[in-house]
Parts: C-alpha cells; sequence; structure tokens
C-alpha cells in the first residue's frame, strides 16, 4: 500500500440510518442535499473506525474541507426506508483525500444494519447489497487553522503515520 499513490483505495466502510419524515421533499423523496449529509456520515463514522476523530484533527489545528462533491442519482430514497452509506478512500496523502460512496437501500433485517468494515466477496462480483440510490466522491484538503494548504507529514507527522499505519493493518485483515 503506498498512502501517495492516488490509484489506492482502502476497504468499504457502512454506516446505516433509517429515512427521517424531515428529510424528504414534497414528492415524498428524500431531499437532494440530504445525501451530502449522509455522506459526511460515512466518512466520519469511516475515519472513527480507524481510530481517529474530526475533533481530534480540529484539536491538532488540522481542518479538511470538501473542495468538491459528485453526485449520481440512480434511485430515491423514500420516509422509512433504511439505508446504508458505504464511504471508502481512493485517495489518502499529505495533501489531499478522496472518498468515495454508495448509498443503498437494505431491505429490513438485512446485513446492511449497523456500522463497520465490509468485506466485499468476489464471488458476489465485487457488488454491495441493497439496492444502489447514489454514488458519488468527495475531494478534500488538507488546511491549518487559518486555512492555509498545509501537509500533514509536516503538520503533523505522528498523526499521518497513525493513519497510514491504521490503513495498513485494514488492508491486511
Amino acid at each position: 500500500m503506498n498512502p501517495h499513490q492516488p490509484g489506492w483505495t482502502s476497504r468499504w466502510h457502512s454506516t446505516s440510518l433509517r429515512v427521517r419524515y424531515q428529510e424528504t421533499d414534497q414528492m415524498g423523496v428524500v431531499y437532494h442535499a440530504n445525501y451530502l449529509i449522509w455522506f459526511e456520515c460515512g466518512r466520519t463514522e469511516m475515519f472513527r473506525e480507524l481510530g481517529f476523530d474530526y475533533r481530534r484533527l480540529e484539536g491538532l489545528g488540522l481542518l479538511l474541507p470538501v473542495t468538491s462533491a459528485d453526485l449520481q442519482f440512480k434511485s430515491p430514497a423514500r420516509y422509512d426506508d433504511l439505508v446504508t452509506v458505504y464511504a471508502r478512500l481512493t485517495t489518502f496523502s499529505a495533501l489531499r483525500v478522496v472518498y468515495e460512496y454508495e448509498i443503498r437501500r437494505m431491505a429490513a433485517g438485512s446485513e446492511g444494519e449497523g456500522s463497520g468494515t465490509v468485506k466485499v466477496h468476489p464471488a458476489d462480483g465485487g457488488a454491495l447489497p441493497g439496492e444502489l440510490l447514489v454514488s458519488g466522491s468527495t475531494s478534500h484538503v488538507w488546511l491549518n487553522g487559518e486555512w492555509k494548504p498545509v501537509r500533514i507529514d509536516r503538520a503533523q507527522p505522528e498523526l499521518f503515520h497513525a493513519i497510514v499505519a491504521a490503513l495498513k493493518e485494514e488492508e491486511q485483515c
């Protein structure tokens, strides 16, 4: 694994939630901007599962704002649907981070309930469970407290190496 190589991809991590009434619009479907909030839930929980959290980053004087977002809508989520947000890293470097997401509708009582690392079996064709609703990605850049770009390996080398170690450990599981 090379954390500086743009093509490197981590495992999928999952976070499940049930669509709340206030997340839907007059048509009875989830309002499009809510998917970005769910993307954030997915990446935050993924980072937490790796042993880190955004509060710690901010406490160290690091920020990781979104610089771009891309969403492709396949099918709408509706009130009371059980959905799972799958998130994974496609790029982790000292300068930037890129996440990929899939939001999927899960059948009641399915394996998608809960959170954790997802092992996709090659026998399944590499497909995640559930019906694909939205896919997308977000790009982020490392900034310091003054909103200036920063190399995390120089600004917080211990954190950088701890994240790399956690990603290497995940890769071996």
